[in-house]
């Protein structure tokens, strides 16, 4: 059996052979092949290679001056709305000046010290020229009481004699104190009413994108008449907190502007001069209701 076995391999020996021969070359050409491929966990010495960081010089520092302050004219601003407006810019880093028929103001405080004071009467208006100079905006407190041509006159001709004269020197912003409507209380003061909406009418012409006007009802704060000071507060700030809740009332015919609530001096200041100074602040007429609204938010 053993010598059958030997003698049917010696028989097919040489179809082994070339089998054993044609395995051994594809081993081999496979083998070469293999040795062109990258390891895979090889990790190559060409990716380690990092870029160094690029060399950051350091900046030249230029010394650019600071922006100029702006310059802001308050009319009237010896008066008590005026007093609390040129405070209120001071505050706020404002260059400040003011044009007054008595010109500097009398109150011996400090921040009187630090305004621009022009003396001029706003009925003549080439006393307004140096004023106006290098001003960026307007704030006009200037109003009064009296005979109804004397309310006129104060109240109506001389803002619009400043109105235009800011608008002839190229004044950017005009913000005019004027005041709420009290219903049958305008038919008493003819002369007062129709003198600010003579004002605010102008204003609207002549700055049509850069006029804002301010209807305050009552002003309440501590207002000095000579050398007494009047704590209007007391009254005023009461009722404000009541009024101001009460917008449905002053819809009321007739009686219904009575329940425009107070507003303090230094609210309606900080919106003053908020409108003067802030660019993109809506043009146009602003009431008691919208005056406390913007007194509440952060300055810029």
């Amino acid at each position: 059996m053993s010598a059958l076995l030997s003698r049917l391999v010696q028989s097919r020996s040489p179809l082994a052979g070339l089998y054993n021969a044609a395995a051994s070359e594809n081993w081999r050409l496979i083998s070469s092949e293999s040795n062109k491929v990258d390891d895979p966990f090889k990790v190559s010495t060409e990716s380690n290679k990092v870029d160094e960081p690029f060399k950051v010089e350091e900046a030249e520092t230029v010394n650019v001056p600071p922006p100029p302050s702006q310059k802001l004219l308050v009319l009237g601003g010896n008066g008590f709305v005026g007093s609390n407006v040129c405070k209120e810019a001071l505050n706020r880093g404002v260059t400040v000046a003011s044009l007054n028929r008595s010109g500097r103001s009398s109150v011996n405080e400090s921040w009187a010290n630090n305004v621009i004071w022009h003396q001029g009467d706003l009925l003549s208006p080439d006393s307004l020229k140096d004023a106006l100079s290098g001003v960026a905006a307007v704030i006009s407190c200037v109003g009064g009481f009296g005979s109804n041509s004397l309310m006129y006159e104060i109240n109506g001709t001389a803002n619009i004699n400043a109105i235009r004269a800011a608008a002839e020197q190229g004044v950017k912003r005009f913000v005019y104190i004027s005041a709420a409507d009290f219903g049958v209380v305008n038919y008493l003061l003819q002369g007062y009413y129709e003198g600010k909406r003579a004002a605010e009418t102008e204003l609207l012409t002549k700055f049509p994108y850069g006029g804002v006007i301010l209807r305050p009802g009552f002003i309440h704060g501590t207002r000095r008449v000579g050398a007494v000071k009047l704590p209007l507060s007391v009254i005023g700030s009461p009722l404000e907190m009541v009024l101001q809740h009460a917008k449905p009332l002053s819809q009321v015919p007739l009686v219904g502007p009575l329940f425009t609530p107070p507003v303090s001096v230094t609210a309606v200041a900080r919106v003053a001069v908020r409108a003067a100074t802030d660019p993109v602040f809506p043009p146009g007429i602003l009431d008691v209701h919208g005056i406390l609204r913007y007194s509440q938010q952060k300055s810029r």
